[in-house]
């Protein structure tokens, strides 16, 4: 197997718990989307805090752009320091990024392979009715395997409903009866054209790129970045990525695509209330502020050992530099007062009274 369909095996238990409650396959579809996103939330909750943190430092990093546009060296080295100095962190969005690709990759197994995913029809088996396709002088793909000996097996086709059990044909039977959702075979994959028998699976595809779109912009609004340079051409790239996934798997892929678009613009917002941009810019921008701040003072922290005045106990306290050269001083002065104190001094008025007589 392709190691980015790795999900694709849990995944397809988790179709079957779902089919077991509900046998029909649209519906079966949007409750499994509903139930990986609210898995996802966690992840998708510190996303967007990454996200919306990152944006805060969006004007320093074009500032540093700006001033050593001709330095790329010295480019990546202050950017380097501003990681360094106040926690930036360009790749922070990349794991939940990877996790929902392969998400995604796992979704796209099942809907390629629904009966050996989320019925768990063998290898063996599945290869002996593609041969039977092959025979009868049907034309199939990987894709659209599935599709042809379901259809082959509810019309009753002998050649192919041999390579399986009865039970086995029962339930490609009963899955058949219920994989239309509202008029649309889900097990099919959409072709580019408008025919009135691929008409209806068109549906599924535009409105999968038209949620993405509404769901790209929103994001980008709460998560207060610019849409400017690559990240402009980014959400353009993106739709049409997807649109070529759903014109070359089955339809259960744009509905399952167009069911996260709406869960995840509806999480946006909820989460926009949490992390709110324009909080977290002021929350960042203090942040750096008082470390500048701190930067410039050289105020760096010392720990000591000192006696509590209170309980008389010896704890440990973080002190500031100006307040341990302060306790350096003291201590200097003591030792001087230890050191001399059993020599005779005299005040510098009396000298100079003893000049003048």
């Amino acid at each position: 197997m392709n190691p980015l369909y790795i999900l694709g095996v849990p995944l397809g238990y988790v179709m079957e718990w779902i089919y077991k409650l509900i046998p029909n396959y649209g519906w079966d579809i949007i409750l499994f989307t509903l139930l990986i996103n609210i898995v996802k939330t966690p992840l998708q909750l510190n996303q967007q805090k990454n996200t919306v943190r990152m944006s805060a430092f969006q004007p320093m990093i074009a500032d540093i752009q700006k001033k050593y546009k001709d330095k790329p060296e010295k480019q990546n080295e202050e950017i380097m320091k501003l990681q360094q100095d106040f926690g930036y962190n360009p790749m922070s969005g990349c794991a939940p990024m990877l996790i929902n690709f392969l998400v995604m990759f796992g979704v796209i197994e099942v809907v390629y392979r629904p009966l050996q995913r989320i019925f768990h029809i063998g290898t063996a088996a599945m290869n002996a009715a593609g041969d039977a396709l092959t025979a009868l002088g049907i034309g199939f793909t990987t894709v659209t395997r599935d599709t042809n000996i379901i259809a082959q097996v509810m019309a009753g086709e002998s050649t192919v409903t041999s390579a399986f059990t009865a039970d086995q044909v029962s339930t490609i039977t009963e899955f058949g009866q219920h994989m239309d959702f509202f008029g649309i075979d889900l097990t099919r994959v959409p072709q580019y054209n408008l025919s009135a028998d691929n008409l209806p699976l068109l549906i599924l595809p535009i409105l999968a790129i038209v949620t993405m779109f509404i769901s790209t912009h929103i994001s980008m609004k709460a998560s207060g970045q610019q849409m400017q340079g690559s990240m402009k051409a980014t959400m353009y790239m993106m739709p049409l990525m997807y649109l070529f996934f759903c014109f070359t798997v089955p339809c259960a892929f744009s509905l399952y695509y167009v069911i996260s678009n709406v869960i995840m613009t509806v999480q946006t917002q909820v989460m926009r209330k949490i992390y709110d941009p324009e909080k977290v810019k002021e929350e960042v921008m203090a942040e750096i502020a008082a470390h500048r701040k701190e930067q410039k003072r050289g105020v760096k922290s010392t720990t000591l050992k000192v006696k509590d005045e209170k309980t008389g106990e010896i704890v440990e306290k973080n002190v500031s530099a100006s307040e341990m050269n302060k306790r350096r001083l003291e201590y200097a002065r003591q030792l001087d007062e230890e050191k001399y104190k059993d020599e005779r001094t005299v005040p510098l008025s009396e000298l100079e009274n003893k000049k003048e007589d």
